[in-house]
């Protein structure tokens, strides 16, 4: 496993991570306010695939990844999955090959997230990691999202803007600044890290061949949240009663369709209630639920009496496809609420919060609790939990 630095720190103490400062700092000063850049902040990281490994995965259906090129006849975008003879055709530069959900199909990338674990995983999307040749990128633009921007092999060039003027260039399949005016600029080496709030226009230039890892954090809009939120209501809504008008009035045009329905109808759709308990269910199941593309592999099935002898020897963890989450004692795991005795609350507290339980952790009597066993059994069948 390569540059595989460890997660566990308290918030409290100074991370070079962070240049520095500690977690609580950070998100007082810097979070979705200002950039900071962040020399060294993974001493001797040089990445966690090759440019041909990272190739591979492009060629894989259940990956995400994109083929950015330009030209004198402008701005290219392809969408994966690729044969590897589009990669033998590549020009010398002026491409870009960007992958996303690295996490899900890498165990040293599922780990470098858990270096940013002082961000709620609610908030974590995924792991982009991105290869230019020389003078590659993908054009002056901007993020709706936060974003940390690590350096793996080779240099980039970063020049950043806090302009207001966000007018995009028309006609072209990527979000291009028309107008982008350099404020700052740095060359990231192996191991920097730029953070970037929202907003904030960047322009990312290969010097050489270079790797760059993309830390993503979730955004969704008010209008994504209301759309799936009125969608999960549908199954909790349990309204009483049928229309009914024994006051109906004569119309003069019968196709008309008068106040009075309309009220009516307005008095029936105004028993809609939800509680906060409701939002929390709703954020728990929609949160951790995979993207449409994702995938669990399922594993060889192995006997009861097999599984707890590995529990005992390896311990579990999440699969990087995995998205654990809770609200006090309500648990998520891949977009359904668990259904969990109390004894066991704490165990999936720790296993949501570091993704993984170590063998030591399953003691005799938790590997004689049989509910316990059969459950984690069931989540190992489907692919979302694995042996560390």
């Amino acid at each position: 496993m390569k540059n595989n630095p460890t997660h566990h720190y308290s918030l409290s103490q100074p991370l070079a991570l962070l240049s520095g400062m500690n977690a609580e700092q950070f998100l007082a000063e810097y979070w979705q306010k200002k950039p900071l850049l962040i020399r060294q902040a993974i001493p001797g990281f040089s990445g966690l695939l090759s440019p041909d490994e990272l190739a591979g995965l492009a060629c894989e259906s259940d990956v995400q990844s994109r083929l950015i090129s330009h030209k004198k006849s402008g701005w290219k975008v392809e969408n994966g999955p690729f044969d590897e003879r589009r990669f033998a055709k590549l020009p010398p530069k002026d491409w870009t090959l960007l992958v996303q959900g690295v996490n899900h199909h890498l165990p040293e990338a599922d780990q470098l997230l858990q270096q940013f674990r002082f961000v709620p995983h609610a908030r974590l999307d995924d792991l982009m990691v991105s290869f230019a040749p020389d003078a590659g990128g993908v054009g002056a633009h901007f993020d709706s999202y936060d974003v940390f921007l690590l350096q793996g092999e080779g240099r980039r060039l970063w020049r950043i803007s806090e302009q207001k003027d966000l007018a995009l260039v028309e006609g072209v399949p990527l979000r291009i600044l028309q107008n982008f005016q350099t404020e700052q600029e740095w060359v990231l080496e192996p191991g920097d890290m730029l953070y970037l709030p929202p907003h904030v226009a960047h322009w990312g230039i290969a010097v050489g061949a270079c790797m760059t890892y993309s830390i993503g954090f979730r955004a969704p809009s008010a209008q994504e949240l209301a759309s799936e939120f009125l969608s999960f209501l549908q199954d909790k809504i349990k309204l009483t009663g049928m229309y009914a008008d024994p006051d109906l009035p004569l119309q003069q045009h019968p196709a008309e369709i008068e106040q009075h329905m309309v009220q009516k109808v307005s008095n029936m759709l105004n028993a809609i209630r939800w509680e906060k308990e409701d939002i929390a269910e709703f954020i728990g199941r929609y949160l951790s639920e995979p993207k449409c593309h994702i995938v669990f592999d399922s594993p060889a099935s192995v006997t009861l009496k097999v599984f707890r002898q590995r529990l005992a020897k390896k311990g579990i963890a999440l699969s990087g496809k995995s998205q654990m989450l809770f609200h006090g004692n309500s648990f998520f795991l891949n977009g359904e609420q668990l259904s969990t005795l109390p004894a066991h609350h704490a165990l999936w507290v720790e296993l949501a919060d570091d993704r993984q339980l170590a063998s030591s952790r399953f003691t005799e009597e938790l590997l004689n609790d049989a509910e316990l066993i059969e459950q984690l059994l069931g989540w190992y069948q489907a692919g979302y939990v694995q042996f560390v």
